[in-house]
C-alpha cells in the first residue's frame, strides 16, 4: 500500500468556525502545558518527562480542567507526542529546545484514528464530520488519487485565514490491485527522460529501441550566456520615468 497526503480546503461558518477556533487554543494550550510540565520536572527534579507518563495524566489532567474534557481523547494523544517528537529531535541535535508556542502561530491539530471524524467524499469535493466538536463541514478540492483515509489533519493558516482538512491515504500499488507485477502485460511502451543517458525508450513486445540523449541545454550553453550578456548591458525604454532606451 502506498501512502499519500490529499488537501481539502474546509468552508466553515460561522458557528463552525467558532468551534475550530476553541479546539485549535485548547490544542495550543495542552502543547504550552506539556512543555511547561517538562521544564518544571527538570529544573526542580533533574528529570526527563517521557511520552507514556505524559500520555497518563490525560485522563487526570481532563477531570480537572474540564474545558478540554470535550476534545477527542486520540487527539490530545497526538498533541502530547508532538512535544516528545520535538524534544527527541533536540536531544539528537536536529533542532533548538522547543518553546512555547503562540495561539497565532498554532496550525492546527491531527486525528490519528477513524474514531474522531468521518470523510464524505470519493476524492472530489465533499464534507467531514469531526465527532468531539458535533459538526459537519463542506470542503472543496479533487484528490489526484484516493482511496482510504487513514489520519486527518486540520490546518489553520493565520494569514490567508483559510482552514484545511489534510488527509493521509493508503492506494494500492499496481502489484496489489492487479494481483502481481507479472500479470502486467503492455504490448508497447515509450520511456521518455532527458535527465537519463537515453532520451526515449521504446519497446513494441519484442524489440527494445534507445535514443541517445541530445543534449541541447549543454550544446547550446555558450550561445545563451553570450545571448544574456547582450541583453543585460541593453537598457529598456521608459516612459514614465523619462529613460531612452540604450542604442547598443
Amino acid at each position: 500500500m502506498a501512502i499519500r497526503r490529499q488537501t481539502f480546503r474546509l468552508y466553515p461558518n460561522k458557528t463552525h468556525e467558532g468551534k475550530l477556533l476553541q479546539a485549535r487554543r485548547d490544542h495550543a494550550y495542552l502543547y504550552n502545558a506539556c512543555i511547561a510540565h517538562r521544564k518544571y520536572e527538570w529544573r526542580a527534579n533533574r528529570k526527563s518527562v517521557s511520552y507514556l507518563e505524559q500520555q497518563n495524566c490525560l485522563p487526570d489532567y481532563k477531570k480537572e480542567w474540564v474545558e478540554f474534557a470535550y476534545l477527542h481523547s486520540q487527539a490530545l494523544q497526538a498533541r502530547v507526542k508532538r512535544v516528545d517528537l520535538a524534544y527527541n529531535a533536540f536531544f539528537q541535535g536536529l533542532r533548538k529546545l522547543p518553546k512555547f508556542k503562540s495561539i497565532r502561530k498554532f496550525s492546527g491539530w491531527t486525528y490519528p484514528a477513524l474514531s474522531g471524524w468521518k470523510a464524505n467524499t470519493s476524492g472530489k469535493h465533499g464534507s467531514v464530520n469531526l465527532n468531539d466538536l458535533g459538526i459537519k463541514i463542506k470542503m472543496r478540492g479533487q484528490a489526484k488519487q484516493w482511496g482510504k483515509p487513514t489520519t486527518l489533519t486540520i490546518v489553520y493558516k493565520p494569514g490567508l485565514k483559510q482552514w484545511f482538512a489534510s488527509f493521509t491515504v493508503e492506494i494500492p500499488d499496481i502489484a496489489t490491485k492487479f494481483g502481481s507485477k507479472s500479470d502486467l502485460a503492455y504490448d508497447s511502451i515509450v520511456a521518455f527522460d532527458l535527465g537519463c543517458e537515453t532520451a526515449i525508450t521504446t519497446y513494441d513486445g519484442e524489440n527494445v529501441e534507445q535514443v541517445a540523449n541530445p543534449r541541447f541545454t549543454q550544446k547550446t550553453e555558450a550561445k545563451i550566456k553570450k545571448a544574456s550578456k547582450e541583453l543585460r548591458r541593453k537598457q529598456a525604454r521608459n516612459r514614465n520615468n523619462k529613460i531612452k532606451a540604450s542604442r547598443r
